[in-house]
């Protein structure tokens, strides 16, 4: 009789301990695949700040639990190049690693305009997981970078061959929708932003790509002709990677930060989701 009171308690602890292991192994599932936390550097462009017309981005990745740095760049309208190239380098590296620091496993470096250039030039020197370049412009090696800004940087030349080369001087700089205007910057500086064939020479950038690190190229519809005429060969010009995607809003190159904004969600979590 004993044996009969025992069987269904036996049978009772047999069905406890299958729920519970049931139960638990969605939760060994989900600890496998979890997704890893993504940091994104957002870049504003030329003459801008980080609370224009990449704000809107940036507060939305934050929404979408992503851990954003928006910092303001060497080339904003304060600061006009005040800094180097190399030393903007360290800026976003900096940025970077607070974003490391705060628990970020995959890590993007996303620029509009000027700062698109730059991401993409960070690349090429430094490993990250991926490139979100918006709108990307001011590449100093065409030729109408060369024929607004060529008596200028050959002026800030000038200024370093006479020693003059860490003293403010009046110099220019050009953006198409503004055409040719004086900044007050540090001809040294300067150069290393301006010098035709130096660091923000796209199709030198390019060249240097890591082919592993895939990018994202935003190039809205309603663009600048100049940026429109040459996106497809930017685009096509970039190492082979599997992940490159060339997105095409309909927006202007001030709006193309917010019109890509659900598109950069969904780009970087397929690059994060095809690294881990």
């Amino acid at each position: 009789m004993r044996r009969k009171h025992l069987l269904p308690a036996f049978r009772w602890m047999q069905a406890l301990t299958a729920a519970i292991f049931c139960a638990a192994l969605p939760l060994a599932a989900g600890a496998q695949t979890a997704a890893p936390k993504i940091g994104v550097v957002v870049m504003h462009g030329k003459g801008g700040t980080p609370a224009r017309h990449v704000s809107e981005l940036a507060d939305h990745l934050e929404r979408k639990g992503y851990l954003v740095a928006n910092p303001e760049m060497p080339w904003s309208g304060r600061r006009n190049y005040d800094v180097p190239v190399a030393a903007a380098e360290q800026e976003l590296e900096a940025a970077l690693e607070v974003l490391r620091s705060k628990g970020a496993q995959k890590l993007f470096v996303a620029g509009h305009s000027f700062g698109g250039l730059f991401a993409l030039y960070f690349a090429g020197r430094h490993a990250i997981d991926g490139v979100i370049a918006m709108a990307p412009g001011g590449d100093v090696g065409n030729r109408i970078y060369r024929e607004k800004l060529g008596e200028s940087v050959e002026l800030a030349r000038q200024f370093v061959a006479g020693q003059k080369g860490n003293e403010p001087a009046r110099l220019s700089d050009y953006e198409g929708s503004r055409g040719i205007y004086p900044i007050v910057t540090i001809p040294a500086a300067y150069l290393s932003w301006f010098e035709p064939d130096g660091a923000m020479n796209q199709t030198r950038m390019t060249q240097a790509l890591k082919p592993q690190t895939p990018v994202l190229y935003i190039s809205p519809r309603n663009d600048y002709p100049g940026l429109l005429t040459v996106k497809q060969r930017m685009f096509n010009a970039l190492p082979a990677n599997a992940l490159n995607r060339l997105y095409e809003p309909d927006a202007s190159h001030l709006g193309a930060p917010s019109a890509a904004r659900d598109e950069i969600v969904r780009w970087t979590t397929e690059v994060a989701g095809a690294g881990n």
